[in-house]
C-alpha cells in the first residue's frame, strides 16, 4: 500500500458536504474518530475508499474527502471485495449498520469475514432501523417495542460478535459509541491488521432507541460495567481496578482482587492472537462486564494471497504463454 510523507490532519478528510444526522447521534462521534485515525495510518488520501450500503450510517462516504461509493442495501461487502481485488493497494473501508449487514446483507457480511479479504468493516449497531423510522432490526432485544413491534419484539437478536466468530472472523473489536479516542485507536489497529477487521460500535440512536447501551456506556457506570481488553494484559476492570476475570471450569467468573485470597496474578490474561476462538467466544457472550476492545486479532492468510497463490501456480503449469497460444491450441478453421 502506497504511503505518504505528507502529514494530514482530520480536516483533510472532511468533505464539503453538510453532515445530516440527527442531533445527538453517535454517528458524528464515529465520523470524527475515523477522520482523526486516518492521518495516523499514513496512507495517501487518494488511496482510501469508503463503501456503504443503505441506512443512516451509509451516508458516511459523502462526508469523507476520499473516494467512496454509496452502494445498495446489504451489498457493501461484495462491492468492497471487488474494489480490493481490482486494486489491492487501496485502503478499503465498509460502513454498515446492524440492519444493512445482518438482515438483507447477512450473506455478504458473513462471507467477507470467512474469506478474510484485507479490508475494514465498521458496524454501527444501534439495535434499530433508524433511516426507515424505528422498526426492529436483527439486533433488537426480545420485548423491545418499536414501530413494527408495538407489543414487543418476539425475535431473539443476533450477536454481531458471535456471528462474526462463527464465520471465522480473524479480527473482531467492540467499542462504545461515546469514546472517540479509544475508537480512533481501534480503527488504527484495524487498518494495520492484514485481513478482514470488524469493529462493532455500540451506537446510540437518540430518536428511535435512545439509551440502548446506557447500562454499559453511560459515563457514570462504564468503568464498572465494561472490561476493555488488551492483548497480553490481565483482564481487570472497575473504577478501583479491583475486579477481574478468572476461569472457573468452563465459565468466566468475576472476582474481586484482595478477597478470598485473589491476587492480580490470578486474573486471566487476554490472548487476542490465538487461533482457537474459545476464549474470544466466551468474552463476546459475557453479559457482565461487557467486553470491549480488540477481542480477537489472529493473523491468517488473506483471500488475496490465496488467490495469487492459485494464479501463480496455474501460470507456472500452463502450456500457454499468450492468448494466441490458447486460441490456436486446438482444431481451427478459417472463414473467408
Amino acid at each position: 500500500m502506497e504511503t505518504t510523507l505528507e502529514k494530514y490532519t482530520y480536516k483533510d478528510f472532511e468533505s464539503d458536504q453538510e453532515v445530516r444526522w440527527c442531533p445527538g447521534c453517535d454517528d458524528y462521534v464515529i465520523l470524527r474518530a475515523v477522520q482523526k485515525a486516518l492521518p495516523e495510518i499514513g496512507v495517501k488520501r487518494e488511496n482510501v475508499v469508503f463503501i456503504s450500503g443503505i441506512g443512516c450510517s451509509s451516508r458516511f462516504p459523502y462526508y469523507m474527502n476520499t473516494y467512496g461509493m454509496h452502494g445498495i442495501h446489504g451489498r457493501a461487502p461484495a462491492i468492497a471485495t471487488g474494489v480490493k481485488m481490482a486494486n489491492p493497494d487501496l485502503s478499503v473501508w465498509v460502513i454498515t449498520g446492524d440492519g444493512d449487514s445482518m438482515a438483507i446483507g447477512g450473506n455478504h457480511f458473513i462471507h467477507v469475514l470467512r474469506r478474510n479479504v484485507n479490508l475494514n468493516v465498521i458496524l454501527f449497531n444501534n439495535e434499530i432501523y433508524g433511516l426507515t423510522k424505528g422498526q426492529f432490526s436483527p439486533t433488537s432485544l426480545v420485548g423491545q417495542k418499536t414501530k413494527s413491534s408495538p407489543y414487543g419484539n418476539t425475535q431473539p437478536p443476533f450477536s454481531a460478535g458471535e456471528l462474526a466468530l462463527g464465520a471465522n472472523a480473524r479480527f473482531f473489536a467492540r467499542i462504545g459509541g461515546n469514546v472517540p479516542k479509544d475508537m480512533s485507536e481501534l480503527f488504527i489497529e484495524a487498518e494495520k491488521f492484514k485481513g478482514t477487521s470488524l469493529i462493532e460500535v455500540l451506537q446510540n440512536c437518540p430518536i428511535f432507541n435512545d439509551g440502548a447501551y446506557d447500562q454499559f456506556t453511560n459515563r457514570a457506570v462504564r468503568e464498572d460495567r465494561q472490561l476493555f481488553v488488551e492483548h497480553g494484559k490481565p483482564m481487570i476492570f472497575g473504577k478501583e481496578k479491583d475486579k477481574g476475570l478468572v476461569l472457573n471450569g468452563l465459565k468466566l467468573e468475576v472476582v474481586t482482587i484482595g478477597e478470598h485470597g485473589i491476587s492480580e496474578d490470578d486474573i486471566l490474561v487476554h490472548d487476542a492472537k490465538t487461533e482457537d476462538p474459545t476464549l474470544h467466544q466466551m468474552l463476546v457472550r459475557l453479559k457482565y462486564p461487557l467486553v470491549t476492545g480488540i477481542i480477537r486479532s489472529f493473523e491468517d492468510q488473506t483471500f488475496e494471497e490465496r488467490e495469487m497463490d492459485v494464479t501463480k501456480q496455474v501460470k507456472e503449469d500452463s502450456r500457454f504463454v499468450k492468448t494466441d497460444d490458447l486460441f490456436f491450441s486446438g482444431d481451427i478453421y478459417q472463414v473467408f
